[in-house]
């Protein structure tokens, strides 16, 4: 964990994620990505110069899952828990049909997400994205959309005064999964249809079996992104560059 706590850290003050007296809600989804950003956070929060307010917030989206190991892990560290109940399931595998869910169901994700934070005051939501899932997203956006794209580190959504943090982005997902295995995370299963079915399933497979003959493949794609840079991927100071070794 010493390692992620590092890592975010230094992201969080590359891109200015974190301001004095932010009241911050941290996405989780359950998995192992969410749960180990929850953890870095809660430990961040204990020494980082400028306070900030952490609360955690789950979206059941009605598929069965059990978030009460969840709410315990949250109990231990001190953050504030929310399991925000849904029929989102229902309505988008049931009703619609949808051949392509992810979009939607993302963007009813984010709508209950951002109800529940204007009605708790939380100004910053901390997604889970990782390194990896920048470099997935890059080539979605060349492969899939035809432009050079990806998600940006911080992001302000003008229509609901929320600002979208991703303090992992220095994380590769293998250092990840590792810190959540070893931490005894409470991961919970994800029983979606669409689960490792999906375009992001095939960028990844693809990205793995280039990077068989190009080693440095993902860490010259992160590293473009910023040199080039996207749009607001520029860290603040380019005082500092995150080190090549992301624990793949």
């Amino acid at each position: 964990m010493k390692q992620i706590l590092s890592r975010v850290r230094r992201c969080v003050e590359d891109y200015d994620m974190i301001h004095a007296g932010d009241r911050i809600a941290v996405g989780v989804s359950g998995g192992k990505d969410s749960l180990t950003l929850l953890l870095a956070l809660a430990r961040l929060r204990e020494f980082y110069p400028l306070p900030f307010h952490l609360e955690a917030l789950t979206v059941n989206m009605g598929g069965g899952m059990d978030f009460a190991p969840v709410g315990r892990l949250c109990e231990e560290l001190g953050v504030p828990y929310t399991e925000l109940k849904t029929d989102i399931a229902h309505i988008i595998f049931d009703l619609r049909q949808e051949k392509n869910p992810c979009a939607m169901c993302a963007k009813m994700r984010r709508g209950v997400l951002h109800d529940a934070m204007a009605e708790r005051g939380l100004n910053k939501i901390a997604l889970g994205h990782h390194y990896d899932d920048a470099v997935e997203t890059f080539f979605l956006s060349l492969f899939y959309e035809g432009r050079l794209s990806c998600f940006q580190p911080v992001t302000y959504l003008d229509r609901t005064g929320v600002t979208q943090i991703r303090p992992l982005l220095y994380c590769g997902e293998g250092l990840v999964r590792n810190a959540a295995a070893r931490n005894n995370l409470p991961v919970v299963h994800n029983p979606c249809p669409a689960n490792g079915n999906t375009r992001r399933q095939e960028v990844k497979e693809l990205i793995a079996s280039l990077s068989g003959q190009y080693p440095k493949l993902k860490d010259y794609v992160f590293g473009a992104m910023q040199r080039l840079p996207l749009p607001e991927w520029g860290p603040v100071e380019h005082r500092r560059r995150p080190p090549a070794d992301r624990g793949k």
